[in-house]
């Protein structure tokens, strides 16, 4: 089928013909007719990279009503960077339509510029959830007029904490409007969502739900836990021409990583939640550009980025949440391209690289860490291939090649060769020369890993208590608590006291010269879905943290029993 069979307008046809769209991906070719042809609600369930956009947006377009000036189309993305992307493409798709407006809101710009651009009119908008909610508490945006609303990455919206601004944002809205909910999984959350505010959806489904692309190959390296940056270098030299992320759990691993990578001069930058707005865009700017060959991020950081030719996903550090894993590996293989997601992992996350085998239901392949020699004929080979097809401008270099010839008269062809690849490549042959095998030997138990032993608190032995809100209710148990916190303290011998599991929260205690660095860690950590929020000396009363000799208000209290 193609894009002219499908009842799009002959405005929209005129647009994406000129980007270059001719057949439609798999979620294109199942929602673009659907919607054309009558409003339905639909649940889509494909990953990141499929074609999303234009599967709702052209055929919503060609439905706008352009004699009124209210909207009629809202979209909802989790982050700025996609509510951007969203934005840029639909004015794409409707260039020749000049009546219609559209108008982006996000957090991280100023309010006024979009209050004003929403006063001139406009017939779409596409917002983040907090900016919206904002815009609506401020009578600036009126939905009374909605036709059609989507969800965007529905899952990565809930999973940042965006179920309360999403129920408010739906109730100002009409119930006659068609609602369009697109996710990467299918988990309890979405289902609920679909539940409550949509009637009778059709369901669509690109690949197996919850599953991961068809086109990343998943593969693994197993190394000590003291090898992973090294491995790391490996991996993006044996790959020369690399366009990827690498992925870190905390931020202070992501900017470790980062300097460590820039200092041994690779094209590398951080992405992190440190950064203020204009710092990221402008790092995100020379990742797109293809000035950064490697970004390094966290995953808070990293999400609705809109990158379709990654070559690669790099995972420095499995991710606490399985269902993590899913989001990282679809920035990889998009459009119809095919990415590799890379795993670097020890001995103790054996067990976890199994959950994520189940959970997207396919098979990672071990791989060895590629050796000095291999990575060197890589290297070799790419840069062979470069100056065969680089471009000769004989009128530029012409006038230079006498004197060139001269001073390499006393040369064979051979030695011209060879020392101009040596040249271009003295420094691999010498960081490789005696690189030795860093490959964990699997048939052994690793025990240098983060998460490795710990010890129950010694007599004596000071300790702080740590409360943070994650409990019962996220499925935490002490095993998954101990692992967090050896993981936060880096410690394999930390000492850790008692353990309390509530339904909201868990209250621990560890040694206390080591008590500030797990609050600092834990408070970068998620936790199936939620930002962990750690805390000294505190107690809580449901999901409220109070502080243990005063309540709410600061006025002095007794102490109480916590009950769970």
């Amino acid at each position: 089928m193609l894009f002219t069979e499908m009842g799009l307008s002959p405005e929209i046809l005129q647009g994406i013909s000129e980007l270059g769209f001719v057949e439609p991906t798999p979620i294109q070719e199942k929602v673009i007719p659907l919607l054309s042809e009558e409003n339905r609600d639909v649940l889509g369930l494909a990953q990141t990279g499929t074609g999303k956009t234009a599967a709702f947006g052209l055929p919503a377009l060609g439905k706008i009503d352009l004699s009124e000036t209210t909207p009629q189309l809202l979209i909802l993305s989790p982050t700025r960077e996609l509510c951007m992307q969203i934005g840029r493409d639909l004015v794409n798709y409707s260039k020749y339509i000049p009546q219609l407006k559209i108008v982006s809101v996000y957090g991280g710009a100023p309010i006024d510029k979009q209050i004003s651009s929403l006063k001139k009119g406009a017939q779409v908008v596409v917002a983040t959830p907090g900016r919206i909610r904002d815009l609506i508490r401020r009578k600036k945006v009126v939905l009374s007029n909605i036709k059609m609303m989507v969800l965007d990455e529905a899952d990565e919206m809930l999973r940042m904490g965006f179920r309360e601004e999403v129920d408010e944002i739906l109730k100002e809205t009409p119930r006659s409007k068609t609602t369009l909910l697109f996710s990467a999984t299918m988990s309890k959350d979405i289902l609920n969502i679909a539940k409550t505010y949509m009637n009778n959806p059709a369901e669509i489904t690109i690949g197996n739900k919850n599953s991961s692309a068809e086109n990343v190959s998943h593969i693994y390296h197993m190394v000590h836990a003291r090898d992973r940056f090294i491995a790391l270098k490996r991996v993006v030299d044996f790959y020369p021409d690399i366009y990827g992320i690498v992925f870190c759990r905390t931020r202070r691993e992501t900017k470790d990583v980062a300097a460590s990578l820039m200092k041994e001069g690779y094209n590398a930058e951080a992405l992190h939640g440190d950064l203020t707005q204009s710092q990221r865009d402008y790092v995100m700017q020379k990742f797109r550009d293809h000035t950064l060959s490697v970004l390094v991020a966290t995953d808070v950081a990293a999400r609705g980025l809109d990158v379709t030719d990654l070559t690669h996903v790099i995972n420095y550090n499995l991710p606490d949440d399985t269902e993590n894993y899913n989001h990282r590996s679809g920035r990889t293989g998009r459009a119809g391209k095919s990415g590799i997601a890379v795993s670097i992992i020890n001995m103790k996350e054996k067990g976890k690289l199994k959950q994520i085998e189940k959970s997207i239901k396919k098979k990672f392949e071990y791989l060895p860490v590629p050796e000095g020699k291999v990575i060197c004929e890589r290297q070799l080979f790419n840069m062979i291939e470069k100056v065969k097809i680089s471009n000769v401008n004989d009128e530029q270099i012409d006038p230079y090649m006498d004197k060139v010839y001269e001073m390499l008269s006393g040369f064979s062809k051979e030695e011209v060769i060879k020392r101009f690849v040596s040249e271009e490549f003295n420094r691999f042959l010498d960081y490789y020369n005696n690189a030795g095998n860093i490959n964990a030997d699997t048939t052994k138990a690793d025990n240098s890993s983060e998460g490795g032993k710990f010890s129950r608190k010694k007599k004596g032995l000071n300790t702080s208590r740590i409360i943070f809100n994650v409990g019962k209710g996220k499925g935490l148990n002490k095993k998954d608590a101990i692992e967090l916190l050896v993981s936060a303290s880096g410690r394999k011998d930390l000492e850790i006291g008692q353990i309390d599991i509530y339904k909201r929260a868990s209250s621990v205690e560890v040694e206390e010269k080591l008590a500030k660095k797990v609050i600092r860690e834990l408070n970068q950590r998620s936790y199936k879905g939620v930002n962990i929020e750690a805390e000294e000396n505190y107690e809580f009363a449901g999901n409220d943290f109070r502080d243990r000799n005063k309540g709410p208000r600061g006025k002095k209290k007794k102490r109480q029993r916590i009950n769970s």
